[in-house]
């Protein structure tokens, strides 16, 4: 059987045996829409993370049975058209929950307690040279009594509200799919979430209800001291309204890891603000430790073997 991965870069090192043990892998680091077409000619088993299946591809292979997105999110697949041509789809779901809760905290963490800059007073020998064993110059809050508004309530929803909760903070919820199905955690409407929320933090995928839900006018709802943190999908938060609320004080941060178009353009607002102390950024690794890579290994594997029926 032949099985085709067409961005495998995306998996740094993790091993690919369980993948390779059911059939001939063939792996491509990248490959552009041109490139793609011309790989797929022989492919039974598809796997991609962000290259577009779409009609094109699909065109160039005409023995294509199988699909695996090598995500949960399945944007860059034509799933209808799959559909019609026989084709199955198949991602794979939380394999990537801890890893994104974690990397959720340590944004948040490291803008509560202006991590960056503590560390780089110690390194360059300001501490050294200042005469003073402490540096109280910068604002340091405790997560203890404040309150997540988390927008998105679904199993990495539920894992952040779990953990912000055992930090002492309060947690409230909008539901982006207008359904209230947590009853652990007080469901709010947007504008509620926005007005009483330290921290928001965004754990919503990207479809019609939640594109641009966050631009200029919804910021300005929000307190001067809270902070903004997007693990979800780059677009919910309009991000050249985000950099100008942060950068003009209407909110006192954010951290972003997902970006509407990735790689972050060099010329991107986000890159050229005034105060880059108020931002964290991740290059859309929250999904990515060693563990959950291996967990996605694991699923694509098992994806394929129920496939083929081994």
């Amino acid at each position: 059987m032949k099985i085709v991965f067409l961005d495998s870069a995306t998996m740094g090192d993790t091993p690919l045996s369980p993948i390779s043990s059911l059939g001939d892998l063939k792996c491509y680091p990248r490959s552009s829409a041109a490139e793609a077409s011309e790989r797929v000619g022989e492919c039974e088993v598809l796997i991609v993370n962000k290259v577009k299946v779409d009609r094109a591809l699909l065109d160039a292979a005409p023995k294509l049975r199988l699909v695996c997105e090598a995500a949960t999110g399945v944007n860059n697949i034509d799933t209808a058209l799959c559909a019609s041509r026989g084709i199955a789809v198949r991602n794979v779901a939380a394999y990537s929950t801890e890893s994104v809760v974690q990397t959720t905290f340590m944004h948040v963490l490291s803008l509560l307690g202006c991590a960056p800059y503590l560390d780089a007073v110690v390194k360059d020998g300001r501490y050294s040279r200042s005469g003073i064993f402490t540096d109280v110059s910068q604002r340091i809050v405790e997560a203890d009594g404040k309150t997540v508004g988390i927008v998105g309530m679904g199993t990495i929803g539920r894992r952040v509200a779990a953990v912000a909760e055992a930090f002492g903070m309060n947690v409230i919820y909008y539901s982006t799919s207008g359904t209230n199905h947590c009853t652990d955690y007080p469901a709010v409407t947007l504008d509620e979430l926005l007005e009483l929320s330290d921290v928001v933090s965004v754990h919503a995928p990207l479809n019609e209800r939640t594109a641009g839900l966050i631009g200029a006018a919804e910021l300005r709802k929000m307190k001067p001291t809270a902070f903004v943190v997007n693990l979800g999908r780059g677009g919910i938060v309009d991000e050249k309204a985000l950099a100008e609320a942060v950068d003009g004080g209407v909110i006192a941060g954010a951290a972003l890891d997902v970006f509407t178009e990735e790689p972050l353009p060099a010329d991107h607002p986000l890159l050229r603000v005034k105060h880059p102390e108020r931002f964290r950024f991740s290059p859309h690794t929250a999904w990515a430790s060693d563990e959950a890579r291996r967990r996605l290994v694991a699923g694509i594997a098992a994806n394929i073997s129920a496939f083929i029926g081994k």
